[in-house]
């Protein structure tokens, strides 16, 4: 048997395989055996490194098949889009996938002797002998996996987020990967800019099973309005229909035509609701059964209108 070598930087491309995936694969593969070869490149694992590890420690027998390569990148870009085409794979998964590979894409010698199918596709515009336009990188990766350039940055810098946190504990980025802590992406794509010590510490709260997501700030709230303090100190019936009847209002810019002030538009809106939960006959046609939309819709066309009344002299005085 010949001596394979386990390259940990490749074997780390591997998205992590649950419990229960993993007991699936080990038991089909001491019922059927292993039937799809292993892939080496110089002898170094490139793909199956599941399969070997269960054949290894069964005593499985196994094929290979060798692939050739020009560079270490180009290996890294081949398991990378090999691992997209063949797995459902979670929203950072896909994520930290394309960030390497247009990270890695950055680092191949792309002069003319040095592209390849596994790097560049040919059409790449170059602005040395060596160096690739980053517009290029990122636009074509952009159409490969149809997404748009913004989003192929923003997964450059997760990618880079998540080798940081692997870099400072393995078991951390793991657990990223394999969504055994809630992380978004928009908060990955701003660790790429932390320290070592806040990865460090980050890494140490995942792995220790005390980080929790930071809840984002709530939205500055508005002062209350005259009619919503007169809601608030209303019997909570009343305020609970003229509640609604705001809000209904609020949402109808026409509606506002109608009456002097919101005020005099919500507590029309709210009497009548009530008139027409207590059976009063509806004055519209309508397809809606909710009394406050009703309502609004009985104001909207002047079949509810209102009237102040006149003030008398002593009033007046």
């Amino acid at each position: 048997m010949q001596d394979i070598i386990i390259d940990e930087e490749f074997k780390s491309l591997l998205p992590p395989l649950s419990k229960e995936t993993y007991a699936s694969l080990e038991e089909n593969l001491l019922q059927n055996g292993c039937r799809d070869s292993l892939v080496l490149w110089n002898n170094t694992l490139i793909d199956g490194h599941n399969r070997y590890d269960i054949c290894t420690r069964h005593g499985l027998p196994f094929n290979t098949v060798s692939k050739e390569f020009g560079t270490r990148e180009e290996v890294l870009v081949w398991i990378i889009s090999t691992q997209v085409s063949r797995r459902n794979l979670t929203g950072v998964q896909l994520s930290n996938y394309r960030g390497l590979h247009y990270r890695t894409n950055k680092k191949i010698i792309t002069n003319q002797s040095g592209r390849n199918q596994h790097s560049m596709p040919k059409e790449v515009v170059y602005h040395s002998d060596t160096q690739p336009q980053t517009l290029a990188t990122s636009g074509l990766l952009a159409d490969h996996y149809n997404v748009s350039r913004p989003t192929i940055m923003r997964d450059a810098k997760i990618s880079e987020a998540i080798e940081a946190i692997g870099e400072a504990s393995p078991e951390a980025r793991r657990m990223i990967l394999a969504s055994e802590v809630s992380f978004d992406k928009k908060t990955l794509e701003t660790m790429a800019s932390a320290t070592k010590e806040e990865i460090a510490e980050l890494a140490a709260q995942i792995e220790e099973g005390n980080y929790k997501k930071k809840k984002p700030d709530a939205p500055p709230t508005e002062p209350p309005t005259l009619v919503d303090a007169i809601i608030s100190g209303m019997h909570p019936l009343d305020r609970a229909i003229s509640k609604v009847a705001s809000d209904v209002t609020k949402g109808l810019p026409e509606i506002k035509k109608k009456a002097d002030s919101r005020y005099t538009l919500v507590i029309m809106a709210a009497k009548r609701a009530r008139d027409l939960v207590a059976d009063k006959p509806v004055l519209v046609d309508i397809d809606n059964h909710v009394p406050i939309s009703i309502a609004a819709e009985e104001i909207m066309r002047d079949e509810i209108t209102y009237q102040r009344p006149e003030e008398t002299e002593e009033e007046a005085v």
